[in-house]
């Protein structure tokens, strides 16, 4: 049977048998002063000694920090895009425009769903990959700057989307490819803590970024912006690295999809898209619902800072428990601890009091998902022997991608189509009901995986 140690294991033999020594080069090791294995460039069990620990050790303490700390600037930075928003819907030169959303949409739909391509990128020019975060943070940096000087929406789109957008998946993704190298049998957990990293921050800079905006308009709020990204990244970025040598030659064989024709990763895959679907529509639209029963800017606000740091706790326990439980057992209690708070939570959350509750609730249970990739993307690798979990994973970031892209022009046209206004209790008759429902629903599927396995699907 396959284990998650064995799968590593054998992925890391596999990386020593390519770089395994010729006699000559063996010769080497009787030199008074023996060669390190980067010098060989070899990655023989004989330098294995060489090489920083597993698991543990402050090297993969240090590359977890940092991998956490990229994961907090990209995701962070982009999940507080409503904050410029609404500075940019009612001030110039961009008030009136109707297509402010669509920056924020590029900044995060390509950092998810350029995931794989860079994966794939950074595979076939392995060189290149230890200097992907690098360039991403600088290509953030720059596209914020030049977002500083723009005149129009379309200026916004090209530096503060799309720009941004490629330099965040460059800059985070190596985390994935790296990952493995460094943490096997705390993988779940590892990632876990990385998914925290944009918790943290997804309560810390939306408050700065409006404080900022209403000092200082948008053109110095980029600008600071730009510098404060590349102070707080640049200390960990030589941390953002690898634990085995750089390869010389190109592994093909890891560039194996033929997983994404298999049933065990339609199901999962179908599961996490669905999920995203409706995950992200509290978050959007909390803050509305909490002033549609009078809180103040500051209360509303606390509704999503309240999902993101409890999500923070989420994300480190779902993780753990991924390294120790099949990963249906925690999707199954964060899809079961979803549907329950929001069809009950926010369904019946009709004041503010009850509103932070459904909150609290809300980012506990259902805000660790995505720690369960690890435990998904390795199930799917049981059943597709050739597949690379570092292949497998961003298609995971890609379908949730899909989710989140869709889930802004769902809701929109769910909000148009509600008749339940008036006509149902609690927070179903307020307007918002069909979010409620659709958010709920999408949780339920999220859990497909739990059934098929009970029908022996996967």
């Amino acid at each position: 049977m396959f284990s998650r140690d064995k799968y590593h294991g054998e992925a890391y033999l596999a990386d020593l048998e390519d770089y395994a020594p010729s006699r000559t080069s063996d010769s080497l090791t009787t030199h008074s002063s023996p060669l390190s294995c980067e010098e060989r460039g070899t990655k023989s069990t004989s330098c294995e000694k060489d090489l920083p620990a597993i698991d543990g050790g402050i090297q993969a303490w240090l590359f977890l920090t940092a991998s956490a700390v990229l994961e907090a600037l990209v995701w962070g930075w982009a999940g507080a895009f409503g904050i410029f928003q609404d500075y940019y819907s009612v001030h110039e030169p961009f008030n009136g425009s109707k297509n402010i959303a669509v920056v924020g949409t590029c900044a995060m739909g390509i950092a998810y769903l350029f995931a794989p391509l860079v994966i794939v990128f950074m595979i076939l020019v392995p060189r290149l990959a230890r200097w992907a975060s690098t360039i991403g943070i600088v290509i953030m940096c720059v596209s914020l700057v030049l977002g500083s000087f723009a005149q129009n929406v379309t200026h916004l789109i090209l530096t503060q989307g799309v720009a941004f957008g490629v330099g965040g998946c460059l800059a985070y993704t190596p985390s994935i490819l790296f990952m493995p190298e460094w943490f096997v049998k705390k993988n779940g957990l590892a990632f876990g803590i990385v998914w925290a990293g944009s918790g943290i921050s997804g309560v810390m800079f939306p408050p700065i970024i409006e404080w900022l905006l209403g000092q200082y308009g948008f053109e110095d709020t980029l600008r600071i912006s730009a510098a404060a990204l590349f102070l707080l990244s640049a200390p960990f970025l030589y941390y953002h690295r690898p634990r085995l040598p750089v390869s010389t030659d190109v592994r093909h064989d890891r560039l194996d999809f033929r997983f994404l024709y298999n049933k065990v990763y339609l199901i999962y895959q179908l599961g996490n898209t669905v999920e995203a679907l409706g995950y992200f529509l509290p978050t959007i639209y909390l803050p509305m619902y909490a002033r549609s029963l009078g809180a103040n800017v500051f209360l509303s606000s606390l509704t999503v800072a309240i999902v993101n740091l409890t999500s923070v706790f989420a994300s480190v326990l779902a993780g753990f428990l991924c390294d120790r439980y099949h990963v249906t057992t925690v999707i199954l209690i964060s899809t079961v601890g979803a549907v329950v708070s929001v069809f009950f939570g926010w369904g019946f959350a009709v004041t503010m009091p009850a509103l932070y509750v459904f909150c609290a609730a809300y980012g506990l249970l259902a805000g660790g998902f995505s720690s369960t990739w690890s435990g998904m993307a390795n199930e799917i690798q049981k059943a597709n022997p050739n597949a690379d979990v570092a292949v497998i994973f961003p298609f995971m970031e890609f379908g949730r991608g899909i989710g989140n892209i869709a889930s802004g022009p769902l809701s929109e046209a769910l909000l148009r189509a509600d008749n339940w206004r008036g006509h149902a209790w609690g927070t179903y008759g307020t307007g918002y009901g069909v979010l409620v429902v659709c958010t709920g629903a999408t949780a339920v599927v999220g859990g497909v995986s739990v059934v098929a396995r009970q029908l022996d699907w996967i």
